[in-house]
């Protein structure tokens, strides 16, 4: 069996760009999608992006920019992130233990910090992993001690495989995480620096916020 899959969700419809693709969106040059999928290949491991149906921008990028990694194609990508995840964990071609699931719009994710948790993953094979952060206003989720907080990626064990091919909305996995909590599992957290597990750009605000912030820090 092989160790992990990386599922990348590129399927949305980035609604809420008024028009821009987010994905497309670059940072020191480089599309975002290319970013992230570089940043997972990277790692060595099996790499799967969901996309929305060809012909599709994004396709034209990941089939030049990173031809390793797998395309999966979602025909009802509108329904929301549930599909791209049912399509992702229906497209992986290998028997893996585990998949680690995250959102390509997350541009401060680093190689490093994927491989981070993907070496997480293979020393607790059998366990739900999620990827936590310290800074404030851009997290996700139940704060897991006194800063931190759960982003992504999150890492399932094949036994919820099942459960995650059967996803329906836009809740993403939240509904099966909640499930696995409420039969007593423990989610098991991987601390990534400063807000690289927290940090989600959906508007033309939160870009030119971060991009601002970020040209200051450089300059610092």
């Amino acid at each position: 069996m092989t160790a992990i899959a990386i599922l990348i969700l590129a399927a949305g419809s980035a609604s809420r760009m008024r028009g821009r693709d987010k994905l497309l969106e670059e940072i020191d040059g480089t599309p975002l999608l290319a970013r992230i999928c570089g940043a997972a290949l990277g790692t060595g491991q099996d790499t799967y992006v969901t996309l929305p149906a060809a012909p599709h921008p994004r396709a034209q990028l990941l089939s030049r920019a990173c031809p390793a990694a797998t395309a999966l194609f979602v025909p009802d990508a509108q329904e929301g992130m549930a599909a791209s995840i049912r399509s992702g964990i229906a497209g992986l071609t290998k028997s893996y233990e585990t998949v680690m699931i995250l959102p390509a719009d997350m541009p401060e994710l680093t190689q490093a910090d994927l491989a981070q948790v993907a070496g997480s993953a293979m020393a607790l094979p059998d366990r739900i992993l999620r990827a936590t952060g310290t800074a404030t206003g851009a997290a996700t989720g139940p704060i897991t001690g006194a800063q931190e907080r759960f982003g992504h990626p999150v890492v399932f064990p094949r036994r919820y495989f099942a459960a995650l091919g059967q996803l329906s909305g836009d809740q993403g996995a939240r509904a099966v995480l909640k499930a696995a909590q409420d039969q007593g599992e423990t989610i098991h957290p991987v601390p990534l620096p400063e807000a690289h597990a927290l940090t989600d750009l959906d508007t033309p605000e939160a870009w030119t916020a971060w991009r601002r912030a970020r040209t200051t820090f450089k300059s610092d």
